[in-house]
Parts: structure tokens; sequence; C-alpha cells
């Protein structure tokens, strides 16, 4: 078991990591203003599942060998890229109603949460992050290090449950007032796809 002291520390990083301006924060922050509260909490749910996929690929030494193949890492940032694509076109087709503020008919929950674990997985730069930065807190005198790699990815899990819980709550109210306006629903769907478009010519061009 790593040190209490160890592990608070780790925690405060991964919070102020996950409020930092990224991909996953603001793919949460754009779908639950799109979608709602609910929804955007099913896509954090998906991402707080991916990084399950990045702590187990650390932890068994499979992430090694991806950071040493430059094809890998290519094939899945393109992956990515197209899939942000797809999400920015489905928003634009999203029908804008003159109604008394509700919200374009929501997408299934299980639709939602492998949003997340799509957005999650497909992005080589958090596995590359994760590979970099948990062993710095492992240490072979404390036991076995795929057992510390797990109980950190743990705890990054918990910080990116919050802080991006506290962001789709937020966000979420904030989609409310706008869907009370067609002209402001329109341009929500724009800025969205717009923000979907961004991260997918930012992860398309990532440098390893």
């Amino acid at each position: 078991m790593l040190p209490i002291d160890t592990l608070i520390a780790f925690f405060g990083i991964a919070a102020l990591l996950a409020l930092a301006p990224g991909p996953d924060n603001l793919f949460v922050l754009m779908q639950s203003a799109v979608w709602g509260r609910k929804a955007g909490m099913f896509v954090v749910l998906g991402l707080c599942t991916g990084l399950l996929g990045h702590t187990a690929a650390v932890a068994l030494g499979l992430a090694a060998v991806f950071a040493a193949s430059p094809m890998a890492f290519t094939a899945l940032k393109l992956l990515g890229a197209a899939y942000l694509a797809y999400l920015a076109w489905q928003i634009l087709r999203a029908p804008v109603r003159a109604d008394d503020g509700e919200r374009p008919a929501p997408l299934a929950t299980g639709a939602l949460y492998r949003r997340g674990i799509i957005m999650n997985l497909t992005n080589p730069k958090v596995l590359l992050f994760f590979f970099a930065f948990l062993p710095q807190f492992t240490s072979p005198a404390r036991g076995a290090v795929g057992w510390q790699t797990v109980q950190l990815g743990a705890v990054f899990m918990l910080a990116t449950l919050l802080v991006f819980g506290a962001i789709a709550f937020f966000s979420g109210a904030f989609g409310e007032l706008l869907q009370r306006s067609v002209t402001a629903k329109r341009w929500l769907n724009r800025v969205a796809a717009l923000v979907f478009v961004g991260l997918a010519v930012r992860l398309a061009t990532a440098a390893r």
C-alpha cells in the first residue's frame, strides 16, 4: 500500500491536471451543455472507465510496447480524430426546435457512456502520459510496482470523476438557460461542433 501522504499529493496533482484545459474536460463541457447534466455524467463515467484501460496497460507493461511503436501511435490518434469529427457532424445535424427550453431528444445513456470510453481510449497522449507520470510515484522498495500503479490509477480516476463531474453539473445548468432560445440552441450546436473539430485536428496533428 502506498503511503497516505503520497496518495494525497498525487490526488492534488491529478485534480489540478483534470482542471487544466484539455480535450477530455472540453468534451465533457460541450456534451453536458448540449445534452444535459445527466448526459455529461455518463460521459464522465465513460472517460473514467477508459482510464482503467490506460492504468492496466501501464501496470502490465503494455504501454512501453505502445510507446516504442510510432505506427500504433499514429493509427490510434487518427482513429480518435475521425471519431471526434463524426461527433461534430452528428451535432450539426441535430434538430433545433422552437419549444420552451426543452433539449433535443436525449441520447441513450449507454451511447453516452461509450462516447466517453472511446474518447479516452483513442487518445494516445493519455496513455503516454500515464506511462511517463505514474511510475514517478512508485518504488520497488514498497512492493509490487504493478499494484502501486493500480492504486495510483484509482486515485487519478477519483480526482477525474470529481472534477469532471463538477464541470458536467455546471455546464449542464448553463446549457439549460441556452435551450430557452432557438438561436442560442443553434449557436450552441455550432460551437460544440467547432470544439470537436478543433479537438480532432489537435489530436490528428499531435506529436509523440
